[in-house]
């Protein structure tokens, strides 16, 4: 499946509305739309591995979500339960964004303006240091495991999270 994302940062000052307005694009382009919250991203190879893992759980028709982006969103938090997995996902306020956009190229393409224009466009995907509390805290990654691999493979450990959600219970 093709796939894009746009990312940046805004502000949400109603987040039923906001939310809305992207389900109205996703069914106006006919792609699924997925935001997440850019502060618990530690990558784009954080967002391909959760692509795939709920890729290949709809083929394997073990997905516990009916929506794609919803079971991408559980593989991208980490967790098992959905409503756990919505951690990933929007707030009220300022926030650092990535809309995932998954659907045939066309459409993708042609919804990508409508998404850059809801945000102040900068690279919000890769792991930094001004990331690491949040994601320690929300894939709770202690400092006993990083001080044994480094502090540098916290991206490798959110990786290692996303891989075993359908394992641990």
């Amino acid at each position: 499946m093709y796939w894009k994302t746009s990312q940046g940062t805004l502000f949400i000052d109603d987040l039923n509305a906001f939310l809305q307005k992207l389900n109205a694009l996703a069914d106006e382009y006919d792609v699924t739309i997925q935001a997440m919250n850019a502060g618990k991203i530690a990558g784009t190879p954080h967002i391909e591995l959760a692509i795939k893992k709920a890729e290949r759980a709809f083929k394997a028709g073990s997905n516990v979500a009916r929506d794609l982006g919803v079971e991408i969103l559980r593989y991208v938090s980490g967790k098992r339960q959905i409503v756990e997995a919505f951690s990933m996902g929007m707030k009220e306020g300022d926030i650092s964004v990535v809309f995932l956009v998954l659907g045939e190229k066309d459409k993708v393409n042609a919804v990508l303006p409508e998404l850059d224009s809801m945000v102040c466009r900068s690279e919000v995907t890769d792991y930094s240091s001004e990331k690491e509390e949040d994601i320690r805290t929300h894939f709770g990654i202690g400092f006993a495991e990083t001080d044994a691999i480094g502090v540098s493979r916290i991206p490798d450990i959110v990786l290692e999270r996303v891989s075993l959600v359908d394992i641990l219970k």
